[in-house]
């Protein structure tokens, strides 16, 4: 695989700043029941990187003393580390808001298929990925079959309250090195058709940006590409997105517990802005992230490009 950070590392993004910790986002681990090209993580089902124990029981501990409201958990599939029960009910023990990204092709696995009413019963918020709402596209990005199972997943989540009382949110990506189409028209083609068609509901749309990283970076580069989508996102930058960059509340967390200042960095090695080599959440305790420094590099184009993007959707 070709690695992009040494395209992206010298950059002239604007410097940016932390406002106040609220979200941790965390990387349950790399496996994952599907090998998706889109995928930042290079998630798979041969992938063995799970977090443990007792680095959960390091996170909690800072979840306490920096008073975090929401957990955003994330992998690969995150419900497939064996200790994904766990971490939910401690955290909304603590009354924290949990968020599952979830492919929902999971939720059809065989020993996973209990998941959906554990989800519900935790009153867990999803954010599921389908990438379009037709079987060709969805299949092609995820593999064959995936689409029927994302359907099948949607329709039990609708049955548990999921898309109603619940909040269910689906992910769009886009299909190659494009821009995703505007969120609102877009969601409402997402509710028509799916409604119309296998009587699905849902919360809201969210639209993001594929970055020019590990899979996705590399079948760019393979390509030719790259360079032309770099110049995409750069042209079509907006600093209005810069006061709603997801970084600016939120701290993310590898598998084995360091500290990164999102995902994506997590995923380029890149230490959080406010320590030249990383950190481990156990020493993150008595931090004030108020006002650190955040660490960019041109990736971050693709958070500001058109309406922005975040793993909330667009900005504006």
């Amino acid at each position: 695989m070709r690695e992009t950070l040494s395209q992206l590392i010298d950059s002239d993004f604007p410097p940016i700043r932390r406002s106040t910790l609220q979200t941790l986002q965390v990387n349950l681990g790399y496996l994952c029941n599907q090998s998706c090209l889109h995928c930042h993580v290079n998630a798979g089902p041969t992938r063995k990187e799970l977090m443990s124990r007792q680095t959960m029981d390091q996170l909690l501990c800072f979840i306490d003393q920096q008073q975090i409201h929401t957990l955003d958990l994330t992998g690969g599939a995150p419900e497939m580390n064996p200790n994904f029960e766990y971490i939910v009910r401690q955290a909304r023990e603590r009354g924290l808001t949990v968020i599952d990204r979830c492919n929902l092709s999971i939720l059809q696995e065989p020993t996973y298929e209990y998941l959906a009413e554990f989800l519900a019963q935790q009153q867990v918020e999803i954010v599921a990925s389908l990438p379009c709402y037709s079987t060709e596209n969805v299949d092609a990005q995820r593999g064959d079959g995936v689409f029927a199972k994302s359907i099948t997943a949607l329709q039990r989540l609708n049955a548990l309250g999921y898309g109603r009382t619940l909040p269910l949110h689906l992910v769009y990506n886009s299909q190659g090195a494009v821009l995703p189409p505007d969120q609102q028209p877009l969601e409402q083609q997402y509710k028509q058709h799916l409604a119309d068609n296998f009587s699905i509901e849902f919360s809201q749309l969210l639209t993001i940006t594929n970055m020019p990283i590990k899979r996705f970076g590399s079948s760019l580069m393979s390509k030719g590409l790259f360079d032309g989508y770099m110049r995409l996102l750069k042209s079509a930058y907006r600093a209005e997105n810069l006061a709603q960059l997801m970084c600016k509340t939120l701290l993310s967390v590898d598998w084995q517990g360091y500290v990164y200042d999102c995902d994506f960095n997590q995923m380029l090695g890149l230490a959080a802005g406010f320590s030249d080599n990383k950190k481990h959440i156990a020493d993150c305790l008595e931090i004030d992230f108020n006002q650190q420094n955040i660490t960019i590099a041109d990736h971050c184009y693709g958070c500001t490009a058109g309406s922005g993007s975040s793993c909330g959707g667009a900005l504006t």
